[in-house]
């Protein structure tokens, strides 16, 4: 319906009215101020017409939102509001009225009875709530000024996207994308937290921001962000005599033999990067590797570690380490054991069997755009890949979604869509088929994944960020193998294969001192009814004591404290204490209750605020490969160095940010790009054999986005966003050249 006869305009409006909110309106005894809604007969007593516009457009904030106004003409009020706000802010722009052209819009807002003051202060009071604790002045100072929230900015971009049109937003959106092709920036940097923030400090700022030049960006704004990110270190290395703290060692390997190791510093207030070392001459040389990690404890301070923390080429050297000062434990890395364990029981006959059967599906779907699509809409979106930071993590998640799959899958290749294609004529099709309608392949299939979820459980409580692992690790695999003899319903010839390929792992690679101590010192699990201690147990309470504790009238204080512990004597007993044990985290109860016996009680808190393995973390060759190149003078090479830590410690910082509120570790990925080489996955998707036609990204039906959830057992409406296919791999792998620092 249209509303543009005249007369009857005229009979609602004040003379010489040409606003069209009059057509939707009546002026109440003769007043401007005084108008009524014509669909809802809502009064509106002061605002004047600017009042109803914002009651039809939907606009909350000054009014309740007409329920009745057709839908055509809040469209049609919205777009007028929105023009009017463009036509504003260029008229301001041409007046050079730069960065306060958004304030000035307020303002003139103002006149139409916006009360820009109220908007101001609920903004200030979210504002206060979103200053994570612990951070400096200085650095909240900082963070303003990269990431301005004064009210009126962001009210003003908040208004101005309410209404923007279809036309201005497909603009940006090409310019983001131009930008991002053109530079040849990997498509998972949209997934930064960074990326949203800066398009709305952009808005905020309005028209005339001019962004920050090359010069800025690898000077003024770099030294900035390095102070940033100084000041933020610094605060976690003053937790570090308390708490004590996990140097983590991260080695990468790639295909030209080449190896960075990062060195990270984990603590339960964050996760910081500390260091970075080309070491691809190291492995031919034990002292090489010994000094780096000596210097990097000198750097630390040997009395804040606990934990050192390596991937399983290094145990060697981190053993002899911590034996030259033997005053932390050294371990393999946790998620690299699981991983371990996955691998080997990938060994065994019957699973071999079956991953390379479930290999076989996944080559012949993602090299044929007809059946990956078709795959795709009978899953609703979903991908059968799943991408984990380890290779038969992803591996066996990837089993675990075929088998949640099956009636999608047996539907798919038995139906009439299926038969009629040439796919079903081929040897791979066929192949294919034959194996989803297979009973044995499915029924071994539930068979390995009663072995291989508890295991994946395990890797999630690494992964979490919440609270430290070390108080939980040991319980967490006994309760794995526990799970696994119960899915065998107590058959020992079908689970002893698994369980003793759990437990080598865990005695050669994994188990220490200090997780015993740990299990033994969390509250949660010592005063469970079903908690049985042993002699491992207390020899590693005991060795944690003598490492720990160098002085030895604390140690034998601290051994005869521990039966005040046992027995639940003086705080350990009060009422809270008890209900605290389990929401609390282990070091939290701790230091809550233990005030009695300052030495078991800082000996505990060290011991339980440890991590177990490497941090998760982005890992960008074509950086490392430009801070280690041989043809760098000392300037740039230090301005590389600033990047690099600039760069992990925002991600870490923000990963945690992250985490506070969420029990996930996240990432989005795409099996048909780069992202399955990364993730070493690549031979599940490539098949050079495949018969079918040559799989361009284009062809394929791009889903909703995905975000892969590591610890879910069902992976509940997963889908994948298709960008490129290899022939793109520099431009997706936003390899830059030696001029883009």
């Amino acid at each position: 319906m249209q509303y543009k006869d005249n007369q009857v305009r005229n009979s609602l409006a004040p003379p010489r009215a040409t606003d069209p909110g009059w057509a939707h309106g009546t002026m109440v005894n003769g007043g401007r101020q005084k108008i009524k809604c014509k669909y809802c007969h809502k009064i509106f007593l002061g605002g004047g017409i600017s009042r109803l516009k914002q009651h039809l457009a939907g606009e909350r904030g000054n009014v309740v939102p007409c329920e009745d106004v057709p839908e055509e003409v809040k469209v049609q009020i919205q777009q007028h509001l929105g023009f009017k706000v463009l036509e504003k802010l260029k008229k301001q722009k041409e007046a050079n009225c730069g960065k306060n052209s958004c304030i000035s819009y307020l303002q003139d807002r103002a006149d139409d009875d916006v009360d820009v003051g109220s908007m101001q202060k609920a903004a200030s009071r979210r504002r206060g709530k979103e200053v994570l604790e612990g951070t400096s002045n200085r650095t909240k100072r900082r963070k303003k000024q990269a990431f301005p929230m004064d009210a009126a900015p962001v009210v003003a971009q908040q208004t101005r996207h309410n209404f923007l049109s279809q036309e201005s937003i497909d603009l940006a959106d090409n310019a983001v994308a131009g930008f991002f092709y053109e530079a040849g920036i990997p498509f998972s940097a949209a997934n930064s937290y960074y990326f949203q923030q800066m398009a709305d400090n952009i808005a905020a700022a309005g028209p005339g921001y001019k962004m920050p030049s090359y010069d800025a960006l690898k000077c003024k704004l770099l030294n900035r962000s390095m102070q940033d990110i100084e000041e933020y270190c610094a605060e976690l290395r003053k937790s570090w005599e308390v708490t004590g703290c996990s140097i983590l060692v991260d080695r990468w390997t790639n295909g030209k033999d080449q190896t960075v190791v990062n060195f990270f510093v984990y603590c339960p207030k964050g996760t910081m990067f500390l260091k970075s070392v080309d070491a691809s001459e190291i492995p031919k040389s034990t002292d090489a590797l010994l000094n780096i990690f000596d210097s990097v404890i000198q750097e630390v301070g040997p009395k804040n570690i606990i934990n050192f923390v390596t991937d399983s080429s290094y145990k060697s050297a981190g053993k002899l380490l911590a034996e030259k000062y033997k005053t932390f434990f050294c371990s393999t890395c946790g998620a690299e054991c699981i991983d371990l364990m996955l691998e080997e029981i990938g060994e065994i006959d019957e699973v071999r069997e079956v991953l390379t059967k479930a290999k076989r599906i996944t080559q012949f779907i993602y090299n044929n755009a007809w059946v990956l699509n078709l795959m795709r809409k009978r899953t609703g979106g979903r991908d059968i890949i799943q991408l984990a930071r380890t290779r038969f993590t992803s591996i066996f998640l990837t089993l675990e979604t075929i088998v949640s799959l099956k009636d999608h899958m047996h539907q798919m290749f038995t139906s009439a869509s299926w038969m009629q294609s040439s796919f079903s004529k081929q040897r791979a099709g066929i192949e294919v088929a034959e194996i989803l309608v297979d009973p044995r392949f499915w029924s071994l299939s539930d068979q390995i994944l009663n072995v291989a979820k508890p295991l994946l459980s395990v890797l999630y409580l690494l992964d979490c960020q919440d609270k430290p692992s070390s108080g939980f690790i040991y319980d967490a695999v006994e309760k794995a193998k526990k799970s696994i003899i119960i899915a065998f319903k107590n058959k020992e010839s079908d689970y002893l294969a698994y369980l003793k390929i759990i437990d080598h792992v865990w005695q050669e690679e994994f188990h220490s001192p200090l997780y015993a101590a740990a299990r033994y010192l969390n509250p949660s699990l010592f005063y469970n009814p079903s908690f049985s201690s042993n002699k491992v147990v207390q020899k590693g309470l005991l060795d944690c004591i003598k490492t720990l504790e160098p002085n030895l009238s604390a140690q034998v204080t601290i051994t005869s404290q521990i039966k005040f512990y046992e027995e639940a004597v003086g705080d350990f007993g009060r009422p809270v204490a008890l209900r605290s044990r389990e929401p609390l985290t282990p070091a939290t109860w701790w230091s809550l209750y233990a005030a009695d016996y300052p030495d078991l009680q800082r000996l505990a808190i060290r011991i339980l605020n440890q991590s177990c393995s490497i941090t998760q973390s982005k890992r960008t060759w074509s950086m490392f490969e430009r801070i280690h190149s041989k043809k760098r003078n000392r300037l740039e090479h230090q301005r590389l160095n600033d990047v690099i830590h600039v760069h992990y410690n925002l991600y870490l910082q923000d990963r945690r940010t992250e985490t506070t509120t969420s029990r996930y570790t996240k990432g989005t990925f795409d099996p048909i790009c780069l992202e399955a080489k990364d993730a070493n996955m690549g031979d599940w998707v490539e098949d050079s054999g495949a018969e079918g036609e040559d799989l361009s990204w284009m062809d394929v039906t791009v889903p909703r986005e995905k975000t892969f959830l590591v610890q879910e057992v069902h992976h509940a409406d997963d889908s994948n966003e298709s960008t490129s296919e290899d022939r793109n791999s520099e431009v997706t792998r936003g390899i830059a050249g030696d001029d883009d620092l």
